[in-house]
């Protein structure tokens, strides 16, 4: 059986002022499955190429930190797995933020997330 989900790709804009950016992960959520995950992998060679002065070390913590709140980690323990999902799909503008969120059908969220990561990031 096949279950609506959402996702976003996480993306890192070096430079707000130019937007550009490069697909660095995909966070997906699916309610029926009780299911909240992001996946992230960074390019250290596509990033230098668009911006040699980004600061990887910090990015990199900043993408561990959206798997520590989609686990529920520090503040994140309160918040329903909606809830988180849509505070991190919320717009900002920051370095790292989501592009739209998109839906589709999946009967494995899990399989679904390692899809997205291959086609659009990685």
């Amino acid at each position: 059986m096949r279950h609506p989900f959402e996702y976003a790709l996480i993306r890192l804009v070096p430079r707000i002022e130019r937007g550009e950016q490069i697909n660095v992960g995909v966070l997906l959520y699916c309610q029926q499955r009780d299911f909240l995950a992001a996946r992230t992998h960074l390019d250290a060679d596509r990033v230098r190429a668009l911006a040699p002065d980004v600061d990887l070390p910090a990015v990199a913590a900043v993408l561990d930190s959206w798997d520590r709140t989609c686990s529920g980690d520090g503040p994140a323990t309160r918040m329903r797995l909606g809830e988180r999902f849509h505070w991190l799909a919320a717009p900002r503008s920051t370095m790292v933020q989501t592009g739209p969120v998109h839906t589709g059908l999946t009967a494995d969220p899990a399989a679904e997330l390692e899809r997205l990561m291959a086609a659009l990031v990685r």
